[in-house]
């Protein structure tokens, strides 16, 4: 494919042909025009762009020149630039290898005896960018063509006074003939005029050798000035990146010279729940960067009960036991677990009506560098960055959202409790569950489009039914709703703020979540704790879940507070902590929540509390005593092969596996998803890029009805917004939140096939 010379070409020679130039993970080689000439390698896209943009030059006499393998070499000049390049054969490859020789010898001999003989146009700096290297040729060029000219002029100057003098000597000669006296007189008028010509022509030449000078010191000032901005540039876009090595260069040494016990380590390297990974502790503690949290002391201790409570003793540690098995217990209390109260069965079994996928296609092997696009985002909304799908995982936010119910089995036992205060520890542990799925994943869902859907009908399988739909885009925002034939139903609608802070990001979910049971009628809201994306320029990603949530069953008053602990290195607690205390109207406390968000959470009934001594701060803790903690929640391990599928749990496997029947809005017919999913992730952004586009002509046409329905005269008529399909916007009477609650309809029009109502979005 090459259009070189057959020739091998002399010193020279231009040089020029076809090449394949390695551009990013994406596109990977592209074709480029390279011209080989006076010691610079420049390249095009086309031959037509020779005369007006060059893409990028680099100058031999400090480059290196690199063979890889048969096609393939690298040209490099100490780090600002590298060409991987890729010559159509081995033939092809050694002609280019032997004309850049060749040039890159006669570039070293010119630039040494330029540096000898002080010339005023020093060879383009090695550590210029490519647009600097292009400007820096076209000035030269046009700096050796004035001179050019210039020296033509004075050419042209000596010849108008070698026949100016002539022209004068014969006029003299002329005039000694003593002619007449109008005869003189006309000769002197062409001697003066003869005289002015040659003063002008000797002012223009001195005019032009004035703008030569003037051009010349001017080009070393802006070349000065030009490559000054460049390397100003250059240094900004490094500085935060200098910044964040060198922050975790000292947190190295500082950990270095502290003493602490091995066992608190990286979060990421944990060893609950965690998949194991391939270096050990200290070559992972080279890669990860860290986020240190202050430690805040514990707002309450909890001791084991007093003996008089147990038939029998023993060394329990309240909070912290791993033990399930029922204690005999002196009390017969109502409020303990449902694993050792009898009238409360476990839930039935059911035989699955359909096999569920249990692995979906490997992720491929592409890097990409976030810092090279995130670098340019710091304090910008997450939503409004434009990201390929190297960055995603094969799932919509819709399908994250309903990620919640993986653990809908606590709201089951939830709703057979009777005693709304265990029925609040159960609500309070599927509230932490929710966040279990995250510790691994560190890819980004994709945004939904407006008006998208998702369903997740377990209605056979496990009695319950979800509907998701994205019914805002600006800001987005998701109403979730699901039901069970338990007894609960669960609403919540998500709108999520997110900023880039140039070493980690924070994703702050707005909006409540709501459980009501029928049996009860108790009603339940909670909102979401702060998630944070570390190490974003260097190191290893790793989440955080930080913040405090409250409980609060609005019909009896109860409440309970759990506390997510922010990682602290510093920290002598466990990572991921979560405490939690179930208190009533009154603010008595009666049961104890402890674990963390990544494996499991237990729960202790408090028998006594009372005031204990300060604190480090000087704060007075709470001491509660309590029985021997029992555990209530525990994360599901992970399907095998997981950390090559995005770290997907089970159900989420399954989200987006193709269903019959489901809306033409469902995120499951999602192209560019689906592409991504199955590995075709060039595709995939081209999808993405079309549906995004398709998005915002569909915005803009919306807004022109808008508009033209404000300025109709006719009665009633006001500014058209969008609607929402399946859900509507009212107060929430018990709560007192604004919110999309469910209206009904989907599931009737799943079951007729009625699509109608259903906009084209994909």
């Amino acid at each position: 494919m090459s259009e070189a010379k057959s020739p091998t070409p002399t010193p020279g020679d231009t040089y020029k042909g076809w090449l394949f130039k390695w551009t990013n993970y994406i596109k990977g080689y592209q074709r480029r025009w390279f011209v080989l000439s006076n010691g610079l390698l420049s390249y095009y896209r086309t031959q037509a762009e020779m005369g007006h943009t060059c893409r990028g030059t680099i100058n031999l006499a400090t480059a290196n020149i690199a063979v890889e393998d048969s096609c393939n070499f690298v040209i490099s000049n100490g780090g600002a630039q590298t060409y991987h390049l890729k010559a159509s054969s081995e033939v092809e490859r050694q002609r280019w290898i032997t004309a850049l020789e060749l040039a890159k010898a006669k570039a070293v001999q010119m630039q040494a005896e330029s540096d000898d003989s002080g010339d005023d146009f020093p060879a383009v700096s090695p550590n210029s960018g490519q647009g600097g290297d292009c400007r820096n040729t076209e000035i030269q060029s046009t700096l050796r063509t004035l001179n050019s000219k210039v020296e033509d002029l004075a050419t042209c100057n000596d010849l108008i006074v070698k026949h100016g003098s002539a022209l004068q000597r014969s006029l003299s000669e002329l005039e000694g003939l003593r002619v007449a006296v109008d005869m003189g007189e006309k000769v002197k008028q062409v001697t003066e005029r003869a005289t002015l010509f040659r003063i002008t022509s000797n002012a223009m030449i001195n005019a032009c050798r004035d703008f030569l000078s003037m051009a010349q010191s001017h080009s070393k000032r802006w070349q000065k000035a030009l490559q000054t901005e460049r390397e100003q540039r250059i240094r900004l876009e490094e500085t935060l990146e200098q910044l964040a090595k060198q922050h975790n260069h000292l947190e190295r040494a500082f950990r270095g010279a502290t003493v602490l016990p091995p066992s608190f380590s990286n979060p990421a390297l944990g060893n609950k729940g965690a998949v194991s990974g391939k270096a050990d502790a200290s070559d992972e503690d080279d890669d990860n960067e860290f986020f240190d949290a202050m430690e805040e002391p514990a707002e309450f201790i909890t001791v084991p009960a007093d003996p008089k409570y147990h038939r029998r003793s023993g060394s329990n540690i309240s909070g912290i036991s791993s033990e399930t098995g029922t204690d005999d217990q002196s009390v017969n209390f109502d409020e303990l677990s449902l694993a050792s109260n009898p009238e409360s069965p476990q839930p039935l079994e059911l035989e699955p009506v359909r096999q569920r996928r249990t692995r979906i296609p490997d992720k491929p092997n592409y890097y990409l560098n976030l810092w090279s696009i995130m670098k340019n985002c710091i304090g910008k909304e997450l939503s409004k960055i434009p990201m390929p799908v190297n960055f995603n995982e094969p799932l919509s936010m819709l399908q994250r959202l309903s990620e919640d119910l993986e653990y809908y089995e606590l709201l089951d036992k939830a709703a057979k409790c009777h005693s709304s205060l265990e029925q609040m520890c159960y609500v309070a542990a599927f509230t932490v569950s929710s966040y279990s799925t995250t510790v691994h994943r560190t890819g980004k869902p994709f945004n939904p489009l407006l008006g998208e859907t998702f369903e997740l009908d377990r209605h056979r399988e496990c009695g319950y039914r979800s509907l998701c739909e994205q019914v805002s885009h600006h800001p987005p925002a998701a109403a979730h709703h699901a039901f069970s034939e338990k007894g609960w139903t669960l609403r919540q609608e998500i709108t999520l703020a997110s900023k880039f802070r140039g070493k980690y990001l924070s994703i702050m979910p707005l909006g409540s979540i709501q459980c009501i049971f029928e049996k009860s009628n108790n009603h339940y809201s909670w909102k979401k704790v702060t998630t944070t994306v570390h190490n974003i320029i260097v190191g290893k990603l790793w989440i955080d879940q930080s913040g405090e949530i409250d409980v609060v069953n609005h019909k009896t008053g109860d409440r309970c507070h759990l506390k997510f602990a922010p990682y602290s290195y510093f920290s002598r607690d466990v990572p991921r902590k979560v405490t939690g205390v179930v208190t009533d109207k009154d603010g008595k406390a009666h049961y104890v929540l402890s674990g963390t968000w990544d494996e499991k959470m237990e729960f202790s009934k408090i028998m006594q509390s009372s005031k204990g001594e300060n604190g480090t701060e000087g704060k007075q803790r709470t001491v509660y005593q309590t029985l021997k903690a029992k555990e209530i929640w525990r994360k599901n391990p992970l399907p095998e092969g997981a950390e090559n599928m995005y770290y997907f749990s089970s159900l989420a496997l399954t989200l987006n596996e193709p269903e019959e029947g489901v809306a033409p809005t469902d995120s499951r017919r999602r192209p560019d998803q689906r592409l991504m999913e199955e590995g075709h992730w060039d595709e995939a952004n081209a999808e993405k890029q079309r549906l995004e586009e398709k998005q915002r002509s569909a915005r803009r046409e919306r807004e022109k009805e808008a508009v033209k329905a404000a300025s109709s005269p006719e009665e009633g008529a006001h500014p058209d917004t969008y609607q929402a399909l399946w859900f509507e916007k009212i107060d929430d009477p018990v709560s007192g939140e604004t919110l999309h609650i469910y209206k009904g309809g989907y599931w009737e029009a799943k079951e007729q096939g009625n699509w109608d109502l259903c906009s084209d979005i994909f």
